[in-house]
């Protein structure tokens, strides 16, 4: 009978994760070979290095307002023409010669990417009870680090194959089966609210604007929640940041070959993994609080190590230590904010501070590509990993408050204050 109740109580999430996972190989299928789509069509790095500037700026653009549909529509249904949608759009962009072509195309599905980002997190909350998303966050957490493994090699198979249309095309067979999983899912709305959604989802900057207010209005009643959430973004910041001189400190700072890059990319790739799958072992045993706090001062060391380094055996323990800990950093602070944001508001939130982490996001990485120029890039990736320890360790300091305990076991009732 245990086993049972066990058995129903995981039905969906256990589908939920098989879909997060196709999506997330696919994804990965999809960005390797776009990147390669666009080198081979321009045979220029620097129209690659535009796709990663058109995929932020899609996400600057689309974080402004998509919080503000999401929280009004049904998630279940909008994730699934979300999915359709990139698959459509995916579909096409072999089709496409014109680099200015496939850059707007791919800002149409970065886009839909982003809102189904934004929409899944929030069907996630409202699906998974609160003592269940603990496990399932690190569930999740596993099959994202798979995807960061899996992903890169069956690219790599299907251009041995083929040509990288192939692999284009099943990452747009993977969203569609994403959306079919989908349609299997519950519906987490209520009708009554669905259909009094439908009067409030024409998007105007009074919408927008009343929106907005109401974020603010929840940061100020709740310094401490968005404190967190800050102070852990800022952290992705100077880790995508630091990530954005990676290659250019392995090849020229510390003398090794494409090939010996690879395989600190493979041993970060383990990292992952190894950490991810101790995650699942252990993850009720460990405090919400030190997974967030602890996971980013240990990633933060990790980043130290790999800055200081002067040989490929240090630079490799430092790729596996900081990506061993993002498993247990990513998974506490899923947990954290999803039992503490309000559901009904979390689309407009996520959004609103997604766009504040993608606009730090490109300053820093313009800044730190600068300055790398400049001065030299031991020393920013140096200053950039000192200044991610520092803000961990204050993370650190407000996760640890004892007064603040009860925000990583339940779920204050916040919905009534707003």
């Amino acid at each position: 009978m245990r086993l049972q109740e066990l058995l129903e109580t995981w039905r969906y999430p256990s589908i939920l994760l098989f879909s997060i996972g196709i999506s997330s190989v696919g994804s990965w299928i999809y960005f390797i070979a776009l990147n390669l789509i666009v080198l081979n069509l321009t045979e220029s790095a620097l129209a690659v290095s535009g796709l990663y500037i058109i995929r932020a700026l899609s996400t600057l653009f689309t974080n402004i307002w998509s919080g503000s549909l999401i929280d009004r529509l049904n998630k279940k249904y909008l994730m699934i023409t979300l999915d359709i949608a990139q698959s459509i759009f995916i579909v096409l962009l072999p089709f496409f010669s014109s680099l200015g072509l496939i850059y707007g195309m791919v800002f149409i599905i970065t886009i839909a990417s982003s809102m189904y980002h934004s929409t899944s997190i929030t069907y996630i909350t409202k699906l998974i009870p609160m003592r269940q998303r603990k496990r399932f966050n690190s569930l999740r957490s596993l099959l994202d680090s798979g995807a960061f493994v899996t992903g890169p090699a069956i690219a790599g198979m299907m251009f041995t194959l083929g040509s990288p249309n192939i692999a284009i095309y099943i990452n747009a067979g993977a969203l569609l089966l994403s959306a079919l999983i989908t349609m299997r899912m519950p519906n987490v709305e209520s009708t009554v609210k669905v259909e009094k959604s439908t009067e409030t989802t024409r998007i105007s900057f009074k919408l927008l604007k009343d929106d907005w207010k109401l974020v603010i209005r929840f940061s100020r009643q709740y310094v401490y929640i968005m404190a967190v959430y800050l102070l852990f973004s800022m952290i992705n910041v100077m880790m995508t940041a630091t990530d954005s001189l990676e290659a250019a400190f392995a090849t020229k700072v510390l003398s090794l070959t494409e090939g010996e890059y690879g395989v600190l990319v493979s041993i970060a790739g383990a990292g992952v993994l190894v950490g991810s799958l101790l995650n699942t072992i252990i993850v009720e045993k460990i405090p919400t609080s030190w997974m967030i706090g602890m996971g980013s001062i240990i990633t933060a060391g990790g980043y130290i190590l790999l800055s200081a380094s002067h040989t490929f055996l240090i630079a490799a323990v430092g790729f596996f230590v900081l990506s061993f800990a993002t498993a247990f950093a990513n998974t506490g602070f899923y947990t954290f904010y999803q039992n503490n944001i309000p559901i009904d508001i979390m689309g407009r939130i996520v959004s609103l501070y997604g766009f504040i982490e993608a606009f730090l996001i490109i300053i820093f990485t313009i800044t730190f590509g600068i300055s790398a120029e400049l001065i030299s890039i031991r020393f920013v990736v140096v200053l950039g990993s000192f200044i991610m320890l520092l803000v961990a360790i204050s993370l650190f300091i407000c996760n640890v408050q004892p007064s603040k305990a009860k925000l990583y076991t339940h779920s204050p009732e916040l919905k009534d204050s707003i």
